[in-house]
């Protein structure tokens, strides 16, 4: 069982950078692939970034790469998401999720068996 909790949501300017972080309880955590989503109000959850369960492969979506980056520590059960050049279609609900076998399918729902409440991400234009 893995229970994840996001923060570092908030509120910021076009052109502004956030860091939402992920704590993940249980031993097992290195074992995960782990990713980041998020939802828009009125549309459905859509895939962000993943990382393997090593660190040493990311994914990102066409719409924030080179923006945003996953990163992840182990050895303190987190996984990180710098996002940088925030633009006003970034607001969203993100989203933590982790799941044994994201791969290959690192972009579907279906592929992660563990999820964070969420966290608000509001950019102003």
């Amino acid at each position: 069982q893995v229970q994840l909790v996001e923060s570092g949501g908030g509120l910021v300017q076009a052109g502004g950078s956030l860091r939402l972080s992920c704590a993940a309880s249980g031993r097992t955590f290195s074992s995960y692939g782990m990713g980041w989503f998020r939802q828009a109000p009125g549309k459905e959850r859509e895939f962000v970034a993943a990382i393997s369960w090593t660190g040493g492969s990311t994914f990102h979506a066409d719409s924030v790469k080179g923006r945003f980056t996953i990163s992840r520590d182990n050895a303190k059960n987190t996984v990180s998401l710098q996002m940088n050049s925030l633009k006003p279609e970034d607001t969203a609900v993100y989203y933590c999720a982790g799941g044994r076998r994201i791969f290959p399918r690192f972009t579907s729902l279906s592929s992660y068996d563990y999820w964070g409440q969420g966290t608000q991400v509001t950019v102003s234009s």
